[in-house]
């Protein structure tokens, strides 16, 4: 059992990665919510989901917040960190992903979200830039695709926001997304090929370049409004890097287990919900088994994930020194 004295300094450790958990439940639930309306059925389940992913949400506001109130020098030092800088945008996209949640339910909720995560995501982008451009401390083995989370972030906001009314404002964010995806996804390859591997307990964010263009795809075709070639080209090229990784399961079967597994969860449940779109689309029944073989398999990897944290977090393998 803890002692009193023990409990704060974890506290001081809580990581701001800690959000990944309610981009993985947020994808989930879209993503039941996305083959519930395809399959027009009802399984009464979205509320269910719903309610823990913003319940988590708050939870995870509250330690948040209580650390920054008691420990801020160790939000700063997240704040200065090369990696842990980037899962700060998490916040601002679990916003917009209950947004987008929260929708087809309630949309004056869905309205206040939208506005409350895009504007705080703007602030944590162009924090997060300044921070890239006028650093004094980044190496090129900093880099690994965690810092694709900003622009993530970005393109989200027109899945949500041009069915709210907000289509000007949802161009201004997608074009910013997918200008910093095509910078940052030069780099990324150039450290792969050229520098040495990304350490092990960063492996699974390699799942995060699924996102930006499965993502990018699904915002794309709600300002576009049609399947054209543009949004042909971000889907396949979402679903290309899908196998890629796909080929390299054994890896990934390997690796101990870190908080950094989330990333496995809301890049799939973005292609997936991109792969029953495109049966919306076209028609094809490919792409609907597709989805919800994707959604399928996404929903044993969240359940998996939920299980390896409670352990871990049990164990105290996570808000530890160094984790």
């Amino acid at each position: 059992m803890e002692t009193p004295n023990q409990q704060p300094g974890r506290l001081e450790h809580f990581p701001i990665s800690f959000f990944a958990m309610v981009m993985g439940l947020s994808g989930l639930t879209i993503g039941w919510e996305k083959a519930q309306a395809v399959l027009d059925l009802d399984l009464g389940i979205t509320p269910w989901l719903i309610g823990v992913t913003s319940t988590l949400f708050i939870v995870l506001m509250l330690l948040y917040t209580a650390k920054l109130a008691l420990y801020r020098h160790a939000v700063i030092q997240e704040l200065r960190h090369p990696v842990k800088l980037n899962f700060f945008p998490t916040i601002s996209i679990s916003l917009l992903l209950l947004s987008i949640a929260f929708l087809p339910v309630m949309n004056d909720v869905s309205r206040a979200l939208w506005m409350a995560g895009t504007a705080l995501h703007l602030v944590f982008t162009l924090y997060v830039v300044n921070i890239w451009i006028h650093h004094e401390y980044f190496q090129v083995h900093h880099m690994n695709p965690a810092w694709f989370i900003p622009a993530v972030g970005n393109v989200l906001v027109p899945v949500a926001g041009v069915p709210l009314g907000y289509q000007d404002i949802s161009w201004f964010f997608f074009s910013t997304g997918m200008l910093f995806w095509l910078i940052l996804m030069t780099i990324i390859f150039y450290r792969v090929l050229f520098h040495h591997p990304i350490e092990e307990r960063l492996m699974p964010t390699l799942f995060i370049l699924i996102a930006p263009p499965a993502v990018g795809f699904i915002a794309y075709s709600r300002l576009a409004g049609e399947l054209d070639a543009f949004a042909r080209v971000l889907y396949f090229i979402g679903l290309f890097l899908t196998l890629l990784l796909f080929t390299q399961a054994n890896r990934f079967l390997k690796l101990g287990f870190f908080l950094s597994w989330w990333a496995y969860s809301f890049p799939l449940a973005a292609i997936g919900i991109a792969s029953l779109l495109m049966f919306e689309r076209t028609g094809q029944d490919l792409y609907r088994y597709l989805g919800l073989g994707l959604l399928t398999l996404l929903t044993g990897i969240v359940a998996l994930l939920l299980a390896r944290t409670a352990i871990a977090v049990r164990r105290n393998g996570i808000c530890v020194p160094g984790h």
